[in-house]
Protein backbone atom coordinates (compact mmCIF):
# COMPACT_ATOMS: atom_id res chain seq x y z
CA UNK A 1 0.00 0.00 0.00
CA UNK A 2 1.21 3.95 -0.42
CA UNK A 3 2.05 5.49 1.80
CA UNK A 4 1.93 9.69 2.64
CA UNK A 5 4.45 11.31 5.10
CA UNK A 6 2.60 14.56 6.57
CA UNK A 7 5.44 17.37 7.66
CA UNK A 8 2.51 18.95 9.90
CA UNK A 9 3.24 21.57 12.27
CA UNK A 10 3.48 21.38 16.25
CA UNK A 11 -0.18 21.85 16.80
CA UNK A 12 -2.80 20.23 18.91
CA UNK A 13 -6.39 21.71 17.21
CA UNK A 14 -8.65 18.72 15.31
CA UNK A 15 -7.67 17.48 12.34
CA UNK A 16 -11.40 16.53 10.89
CA UNK A 17 -11.79 14.51 7.83
CA UNK A 18 -10.87 16.10 4.41
CA UNK A 19 -7.95 17.09 6.37
CA UNK A 20 -4.55 16.72 5.35
CA UNK A 21 -3.63 15.70 8.85
CA UNK A 22 -6.60 13.30 9.16
CA UNK A 23 -6.04 9.52 8.28
CA UNK A 24 -9.46 9.38 7.13
CA UNK A 25 -8.82 11.75 4.04
CA UNK A 26 -6.60 8.96 2.73
CA UNK A 27 -7.24 5.71 0.85
CA UNK A 28 -3.69 4.96 1.69
CA UNK A 29 -1.55 5.23 5.15
CA UNK A 30 -0.83 8.28 6.28
CA UNK A 31 2.81 8.51 7.99
CA UNK A 32 2.41 11.79 10.50
CA UNK A 33 5.61 13.17 11.20
CA UNK A 34 5.14 16.08 13.88
CA UNK A 35 7.75 18.91 13.40
CA UNK A 36 8.94 20.10 16.47
CA UNK A 37 8.72 24.45 17.59
CA UNK A 38 6.75 24.38 13.80
CA UNK A 39 4.15 26.64 15.49
CA UNK A 40 1.41 28.36 13.66
CA UNK A 41 2.55 31.80 14.73
CA UNK A 42 6.34 30.89 13.39
CA UNK A 43 5.47 29.38 10.21
CA UNK A 44 2.04 31.64 8.46
CA UNK A 45 4.73 34.55 8.24
CA UNK A 46 4.65 37.34 5.59
CA UNK A 47 8.76 36.81 5.87
CA UNK A 48 8.53 33.41 4.66
CA UNK A 49 12.69 33.93 4.39
CA UNK A 50 13.00 33.90 8.39
CA UNK A 51 11.91 30.27 8.79
CA UNK A 52 13.93 28.14 10.42
CA UNK A 53 13.74 24.50 7.74
CA UNK A 54 16.18 22.67 10.31
CA UNK A 55 13.34 20.82 12.09
CA UNK A 56 11.74 20.08 8.73
CA UNK A 57 14.57 18.73 6.84
CA UNK A 58 14.90 16.51 9.85
CA UNK A 59 11.50 15.44 9.84
CA UNK A 60 11.86 14.49 5.90
CA UNK A 61 15.40 12.32 6.94
CA UNK A 62 12.71 10.23 8.78
CA UNK A 63 10.07 9.87 6.59
CA UNK A 64 9.20 6.98 4.78
CA UNK A 65 6.24 7.97 2.33
CA UNK A 66 5.83 7.62 -1.28
CA UNK A 67 5.01 10.80 -1.44
CA UNK A 68 6.09 13.79 1.40
CA UNK A 69 3.75 16.99 1.93
CA UNK A 70 3.24 19.55 4.85
CA UNK A 71 0.24 20.68 6.98
CA UNK A 72 1.05 24.17 5.54
CA UNK A 73 0.86 26.24 2.63
CA UNK A 74 2.89 29.17 3.70
CA UNK A 75 5.93 26.75 3.16
CA UNK A 76 5.51 27.04 -0.63
CA UNK A 77 8.30 29.23 -1.18
CA UNK A 78 10.47 26.56 0.67
CA UNK A 79 9.36 23.75 -2.40
CA UNK A 80 12.90 23.73 -4.48
CA UNK A 81 15.24 23.11 -0.68
CA UNK A 82 12.95 20.65 1.15
CA UNK A 83 12.33 19.10 -1.84
CA UNK A 84 15.99 18.84 -2.49
CA UNK A 85 16.42 16.98 0.68
CA UNK A 86 13.51 14.12 0.08
CA UNK A 87 14.13 10.96 -1.89
CA UNK A 88 10.39 11.22 -2.35
CA UNK A 89 8.05 13.55 -4.36
CA UNK A 90 7.46 16.48 -2.25
CA UNK A 91 4.58 19.06 -2.08
CA UNK A 92 5.23 21.67 0.19
CA UNK A 93 1.81 23.82 -0.31
CA UNK A 94 -1.37 23.50 -2.45
CA UNK A 95 -0.19 26.81 -3.98
CA UNK A 96 2.54 24.73 -6.17
CA UNK A 97 -0.29 23.44 -8.49
CA UNK A 98 -0.68 27.59 -9.14
CA UNK A 99 1.42 27.72 -12.31
CA UNK A 100 -0.49 25.27 -13.89
CA UNK A 101 -3.60 27.07 -13.45
CA UNK A 102 -2.30 30.09 -14.84
CA UNK A 103 -3.02 28.86 -18.29
CA UNK A 104 -7.02 28.38 -17.29
CA UNK A 105 -7.47 30.99 -15.19
CA UNK A 106 -6.33 34.83 -15.14
CA UNK A 107 -6.32 36.92 -11.68
CA UNK A 108 -9.82 37.86 -12.36
CA UNK A 109 -10.91 33.79 -12.80
CA UNK A 110 -8.81 32.34 -9.54
CA UNK A 111 -9.70 33.25 -5.99
CA UNK A 112 -6.99 32.06 -3.43
CA UNK A 113 -7.94 31.57 0.11
CA UNK A 114 -5.67 31.48 2.74
CA UNK A 115 -6.09 31.60 6.51
CA UNK A 116 -4.35 34.98 6.63
CA UNK A 117 -4.88 37.16 3.91
CA UNK A 118 -2.49 40.07 5.59
CA UNK A 119 0.68 37.28 5.76
CA UNK A 120 0.29 35.54 2.55
CA UNK A 121 1.17 37.51 -0.68
CA UNK A 122 3.75 37.36 -3.41
CA UNK A 123 6.88 36.42 -1.72
CA UNK A 124 4.87 32.87 -1.29
CA UNK A 125 3.47 32.41 -4.88
CA UNK A 126 5.74 30.49 -7.15
CA UNK A 127 7.85 32.07 -9.73
CA UNK A 128 5.99 34.53 -12.73
CA UNK A 129 2.71 34.10 -10.62
CA UNK A 130 3.24 37.62 -8.32
CA UNK A 131 -0.06 38.94 -10.72
CA UNK A 132 -2.26 36.36 -8.39
CA UNK A 133 -1.26 38.37 -5.19
CA UNK A 134 -4.44 40.48 -6.06
CA UNK A 135 -6.52 37.11 -6.41
CA UNK A 136 -6.03 36.57 -2.27
CA UNK A 137 -9.10 36.46 0.06
CA UNK A 138 -8.46 34.98 4.05
CA UNK A 139 -10.80 33.64 7.03
CA UNK A 140 -11.93 37.12 9.01
CA UNK A 141 -10.21 38.12 12.24
CA UNK A 142 -12.37 36.58 15.02
CA UNK A 143 -13.96 34.02 13.10
CA UNK A 144 -14.20 30.56 15.02
CA UNK A 145 -11.57 28.93 12.51
CA UNK A 146 -9.26 31.39 12.89
CA UNK A 147 -9.44 31.81 16.13
CA UNK A 148 -9.40 27.43 16.84
CA UNK A 149 -6.05 27.22 14.31
CA UNK A 150 -4.47 30.45 15.54
CA UNK A 151 -4.73 30.03 19.42
CA UNK A 152 -4.28 25.60 18.98
CA UNK A 153 -7.47 24.51 20.93
CA UNK A 154 -8.56 21.64 20.51
CA UNK A 155 -12.59 21.95 20.59
CA UNK A 156 -14.06 22.67 16.61
CA UNK A 157 -17.08 24.41 15.97
CA UNK A 158 -17.21 22.33 12.51
CA UNK A 159 -20.69 24.28 11.83
CA UNK A 160 -19.39 27.59 12.75
CA UNK A 161 -15.86 26.86 10.69
CA UNK A 162 -17.58 25.88 7.73
CA UNK A 163 -19.79 28.82 7.99
CA UNK A 164 -16.84 30.60 8.22
CA UNK A 165 -14.99 29.88 5.15
CA UNK A 166 -18.15 30.05 3.17
CA UNK A 167 -18.15 34.08 4.26
CA UNK A 168 -15.27 34.31 2.35
CA UNK A 169 -16.68 32.80 -0.94
CA UNK A 170 -19.92 35.19 -0.05
CA UNK A 171 -17.57 38.60 0.98
CA UNK A 172 -14.86 38.95 -1.01
CA UNK A 173 -14.68 36.61 -3.96
CA UNK A 174 -15.98 38.20 -7.38
CA UNK A 175 -18.63 36.66 -9.36
CA UNK A 176 -16.10 37.08 -12.18
CA UNK A 177 -13.95 33.57 -10.38
CA UNK A 178 -14.63 30.23 -11.78
CA UNK A 179 -12.44 28.88 -9.76
CA UNK A 180 -10.63 28.73 -5.71
CA UNK A 181 -7.46 27.48 -4.70
CA UNK A 182 -7.28 26.89 -0.67
CA UNK A 183 -3.68 27.61 0.39
CA UNK A 184 -4.98 26.23 3.84
CA UNK A 185 -4.79 22.65 4.19
CA UNK A 186 -7.33 23.25 6.96
CA UNK A 187 -9.97 24.54 4.66
CA UNK A 188 -10.33 21.08 2.35
CA UNK A 189 -13.05 19.63 4.64
CA UNK A 190 -16.19 22.29 3.58
CA UNK A 191 -15.62 22.30 -0.27
CA UNK A 192 -18.94 20.15 -0.08
CA UNK A 193 -20.38 23.54 1.61
CA UNK A 194 -18.77 26.03 -0.96
CA UNK A 195 -19.72 24.06 -4.23
CA UNK A 196 -23.19 25.09 -4.11
CA UNK A 197 -22.40 28.90 -3.54
CA UNK A 198 -21.21 29.50 -6.61
CA UNK A 199 -20.47 25.92 -8.13
CA UNK A 200 -16.89 26.88 -8.64
CA UNK A 201 -13.97 24.43 -9.47
CA UNK A 202 -11.85 23.78 -6.16
CA UNK A 203 -7.83 23.10 -5.99
CA UNK A 204 -6.34 22.39 -2.46
CA UNK A 205 -3.83 20.21 -1.39
CA UNK A 206 -5.62 16.63 -1.57
CA UNK A 207 -5.64 17.67 -5.51
CA UNK A 208 -2.31 18.18 -6.06
CA UNK A 209 -1.70 15.16 -3.76
CA UNK A 210 -3.83 13.02 -6.47
CA UNK A 211 -2.39 14.40 -8.96
CA UNK A 212 0.95 13.04 -7.79
CA UNK A 213 -0.04 10.01 -6.01
CA UNK A 214 -3.52 8.73 -7.69
CA UNK A 215 -6.04 7.04 -5.87
CA UNK A 216 -4.17 8.26 -2.41
CA UNK A 217 -7.21 10.55 -1.31
CA UNK A 218 -10.50 9.54 -1.05
CA UNK A 219 -13.02 10.10 -3.53
CA UNK A 220 -15.34 11.88 -1.50
CA UNK A 221 -12.89 14.58 -0.07
CA UNK A 222 -11.91 15.66 -3.48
Amino acid sequence: MARISLLQLDTEFPRIPGDVGCAETFQCELEIIRVPTATVAKIVTARPHEIDLRPFEDAIASATGDLITTSCGFLAPHQPRLAQACDAPFLASALCQLPELTSRFPPSQLGIITFDAEKLGAAHLPKNCADYACSIAGLTKGSHLRDVISNDKTVLDIEKAAADVCAVIHQEIPNTVDAILLECTNLPPYKTALRPIKNLEIFDILTAIEAQLPNAVNPRFL
